[in-house]
């Protein structure tokens, strides 16, 4: 298969992973470890993590709605805490990797489930509390031909639609596409669609896998 196009998820790929983050603050408060991501696979599309990154709710609507969830779950958790865990550090490598890519001709797309900038703090997307975070969000961004954010099309991924609207925004095929996501759930749609997908468990898991698509050696920094 002749490869045209690499769309990205954002937070777990070009980004370290926020459950890394959350598992942190979790050992941090006694909270038993992968409650977040408990919390946030109940009722997965009508939670108020869904909700928040269909930009559904506000900052503080999300903050007692995720309370109120994690409490039917016996866990003392404020949806604000969790806010404060978002901004993972860009990884150097995956950048290079934008801008190889980018030299070789492809073109890139970027799907990411985020939520309303400006919430809780959050600058850049949603997906930065500094300004200099967020002005390297902004810089990493600039790299990609379109991106679909979650909170601004107003659906989330594994929803099949926001992958066609990448496909059709590119003006590509599903076939010509390599989809990376740190989520098995968002990666299923997209190979359904006929994308090649792959699971990020690391970066540089992800950009040996790409390599191996691409025949891109230089992509292993």
């Amino acid at each position: 298969m002749q490869y045209s196009t690499i769309i990205f998820d954002f937070g777990g790929v070009i980004t370290s992973s926020p459950f890394e983050a959350f598992n942190r603050m979790e050992q941090q408060r006694g909270i038993p470890k992968d409650s977040v991501r408990r919390i946030n696979s109940t009722n997965p599309d009508g939670n108020a993590w869904a909700l928040f990154e269909r930009a559904e709710i506000d900052a503080a609507q999300f903050d007692m709605l995720f309370a109120n969830e994690a409490a039917m779950l016996n866990i003392n958790l404020r949806g604000s805490d969790v806010l404060a865990c978002l901004a993972g550090d860009i990884r150097p490598a995956m950048v290079h990797a934008l801008d190889l890519l980018k030299d070789k001709g492809f073109t890139l797309g970027c799907i990411t489930n985020n939520i309303p900038s400006g919430s809780g703090g959050l600058k850049g997307s949603g997906m930065a509390i500094s300004d200099e975070k967020a002005a390297a969000v902004s810089d990493v961004m600039a790299r990609f031909d379109h991106i679909i954010e979650s909170s601004k099309a107003g659906i989330r991924k594994p929803d099949p639609r926001i992958y066609r609207m990448s496909c059709e925004a590119l003006s590509v095929a599903p076939e010509q596409c390599i989809y990376l996501d740190d989520l098995g759930i968002n990666c299923k749609p997209a190979a359904a669609l006929g994308m090649a997908a792959i699971k990020v468990t690391s970066g540089e898991q992800a950009l040996s896998d790409l390599a191996e698509y691409l025949q891109i050696p230089e992509l292993i920094a």
